[in-house]
């Protein structure tokens, strides 16, 4: 029975972070006008670059979303991401 227990912790636990990390990409998608694809690989990078847990970016940007406020270093790597989904302007001759 404990084990089930741990099982369904477990579960519920995933369930929660993968919930955190949907909607972390929403956020991308919305102010990146990115593909649901690209906004996972901004929200991974991100992770990657700072060395921060990816559930931890994605409780950042959700609460970005919502205050306004965001850490430098996180804001740094989403501007920078964002920009590699940007079209670029043809260069004028």
């Amino acid at each position: 029975m404990e084990e089930l227990q741990d099982a369904n912790a477990q579960l519920e636990e995933a369930m929660r972070s993968h919930a955190v990390v949907d909607q972390a990409i929403g956020v991308i998608l919305a102010i990146g006008h990115l593909t649901p694809e690209q906004g996972w690989d901004v929200l991974r990078g991100i992770s990657k670059a700072t060395g921060i847990k990816l559930r931890h970016v994605s409780e950042l940007i959700i609460d970005w979303a919502r205050t306004g406020q965001l850490c430098s270093d996180i804001r740094t790597e989403l501007d920078q991401r964002l920009t590699q989904y940007t079209p670029h302007a043809p260069a004028s001759e």
